[in-house]
Order: C-alpha cells, then structure tokens, then sequence
C-alpha cells in the first residue's frame, strides 16, 4: 500500500468503510444472505473498478 498514491489510498480506505456497511442493514429487514452477499460483491466489484482506473 505504501506505493499507491495517496488519493488511491483514500480511495481504499473509503470503498473498505462502504464494503463493510453495505450488507449490514439485510438481516434486521430480514432480507436473504444470498441477496446480501450479492449487493457486498457488487458494491466490491465497483470499488475495485474505480481503484484500477485511478491506478491506469
């Protein structure tokens, strides 16, 4: 991580933070797992493609 400019770094940072919340609020609205392991990869795989964009 120490290679990555900064701005890739607060990035990072920012898609870990909206990683983690984005599943949260499915099994008090008693939502199924599977839908909310899709919505956590979906919400992954953009951060991911914004990263790699910042890094190109």
């Amino acid at each position: 991580m120490e290679l990555a400019p900064p701005a890739v770094r607060q990035r990072a940072e920012q898609a870990t933070g909206a990683c983690t919340n984005a599943g949260k609020g499915f099994p008090a609205r008693k939502k199924n797992t599977n839908v909310a392991a899709v919505v956590v990869a979906r919400e992954l795989a953009g951060w991911c493609r914004s990263l790699s964009v910042m890094c190109n």
